[in-house]
């Protein structure tokens, strides 16, 4: 198949949807397909180039030459409504590459719908975060609880608070009328864990989707050459936190978990930090920064266990699959799609988000009881063999299978069991 991959943003710029959209790329090209990946303009980067076996084309947009629209120069996202000139170069890409399928995600899917009926490829769309739906794509009501019920009221309210009152406006109401287009243009929806589908509401519909997790290459755990950032890593085991630092991830209620432990080791810290990390961090804890991804793979290795403590609802956290592919358990929140990755008292532990003392109690026991550590340890890295390319693509590549067949394209929702079943769908 001649595959076309619509991502806004593309390495350089990298992140775990752009790692995912750049691994699947390889990986279907190492199956034999054609591989084309259309993505924003990037500065320096050239406008056409060869990733391996992966042609990459960059295309321009309109709202991406107004810096100022955007909090972060690195990273000018696509909006959530047709930018005409993005438009315009989907379209000339769509007429040069004539792909079988479009496979996008994030946002730049609102670019594509207006060309789709000219191209006649089927449209398959991948939701690794709930912007279907929310405008700040977090789910959380003015950061601080879980939305219930979106509506344009309570959406523009928590969205101007984001964004502030005019681009809250412009992008709620665009990602409202988008999505409505959406639900009845694309051919297949892939939402990358069971709570994802719940909350974009595509659970108990009749739009056809189907829970497929991100995943991690086949070679994740293979040991890749040191770097001189992991002399700065204990010599002892240690807790290890990798994210960005910031309340939606829980690190405030990790810091206050941790200083109560009895005969806690070091926990490390690696992420960015936030306008909302705390300024100060109890003794034995270490913020190391942002790391490369090789790095952060050996700390896993080094590390005791892993702890994610988001209040936040994670779409499907692939830091946990890097934790299990080394033989790693995690204490995580039982919100989002981390239930979907880690079963309670199997592969790692769950505790209530925003729960310090579950939190702590669950740490704790982890480190007084090693040979629990060691089980759960043991159970993730044969598990995570469901959560790696081999297993993911194929599943991909039925989608494609079932959507260029046209009974396929009205086949019912499909929905994968949960506990005891394939992680995340």
């Amino acid at each position: 198949m001649r595959v076309l991959l619509l991502s806004q943003f593309y390495p350089p710029v990298i992140g775990g949807e752009e790692r995912h959209v750049r691994n699947l790329g390889a990986a279907l090209a190492q199956r034999g397909h054609d591989v084309i990946v259309g993505t924003t303009m990037h500065p320096g980067s050239p406008d056409i180039e060869l990733d391996g076996a992966v042609r990459v084309h960059r295309l321009r947009g309109t709202l991406q030459r107004l810096s100022h629209l955007h909090a972060d120069s690195e990273r000018r996202h696509a909006p959530p409504f047709p930018d005409p000139e993005l438009v315009l170069a989907l379209k000339r890409l769509v007429v040069r590459e004539r792909p079988d399928i479009v496979h996008a995600h994030n946002w730049i899917y609102a670019s594509f719908l207006p060309v789709k009926p000219l191209g006649g490829a089927p449209l398959v769309v991948t939701l690794h975060d709930y912007g279907l739906v929310c405008a700040k794509k977090n789910f959380m009501h003015q950061d601080t609880h879980l939305c219930s019920d979106p509506a344009l009221t309570k959406c523009l309210s928590c969205a101007a608070r984001h964004y502030g009152t005019l681009k809250a406006a412009v992008t709620t109401l665009g990602n409202m009328g988008t999505s409505f287009a959406a639900r009845r243009m694309v051919d297949r929806f892939i939402p990358v864990s069971h709570a994802v589908a719940r909350n974009t509401g595509l659970t108990g519909s009749r739009i056809p989707y189907e829970v497929i997790p991100n995943f991690v290459p086949d070679d994740v755990g293979v040991p890749g050459p040191e770097d001189p950032l992991l002399a700065q890593l204990p010599a002892e085991g240690f807790i290890l936190f990798v994210g960005d630092m910031m309340r939606l991830k829980g690190i405030d209620v990790l810091l206050n978990a941790y200083a109560g432990l009895k005969r806690a080791p070091p926990l490390i810290l690696l992420g960015r930090r936030a306008p909302d990390t705390p300024a100060e961090f109890p003794p034995n804890v270490h913020a190391l920064g942002t790391w490369p991804h090789s790095a952060i793979m050996h700390a896993w290795r080094r590390s005791l266990f892993g702890v994610l403590p988001s209040v936040g609802p994670e779409a499907c956290a692939t830091v946990i699959m890097e934790a299990m592919a080394c033989g790693k358990a995690v204490v995580a929140t039982d919100i989002g799609g981390m239930p979907d990755l880690v079963d309670s008292g199997e592969t790692g532990l769950l505790v209530p988000a925003g729960d310090t003392l579950a939190l702590r109690q669950a740490m704790q026991q982890l480190l007084d009881d090693r040979a629990l550590l060691t089980r759960l340890g043991a159970a993730s890295l044969a598990r995570v063999e469901r959560l790696k390319a081999s297993a993911v693509v194929t599943r991909i590549e039925q989608v494609y299978r079932n959507v260029l067949h046209p009974a396929a394209r009205r086949a019912p929702v499909a929905v994968h069991q949960t506990s005891g079943g394939p992680p995340c769908g």
